[in-house]
């Protein structure tokens, strides 16, 4: 009988010689700095947290005025 376990399965791959050449990016652009500016983050951060407060000032204000609006109207 034969034994066929994984000893036995010895398989030589060769690999090609350009793996180098096929790992290379698309993009040669190199970044220039990998440091980022608080303030530029600070203000990025309080403009959409703006956005945000005004839009749920307009929200709330509405429901408010609809509410207001619903009891007038029931109680007359």
């Amino acid at each position: 009988m034969e034994n066929k376990g994984f000893a036995d399965n010895n398989s030589n791959i060769e690999t090609p010689n350009d793996v180098g050449v096929a790992e290379k990016p698309l993009k040669t652009n190199k970044v220039s700095s990998g440091r980022v500016d608080i303030n530029v983050l600070k203000s990025k951060l309080q403009e959409t947290e703006s956005k945000e407060f005004k839009k749920n000032l307009y929200i709330l204000s509405s429901l408010i005025l609809g509410l207001g609006i619903l009891g007038i109207y029931l109680s007359l």
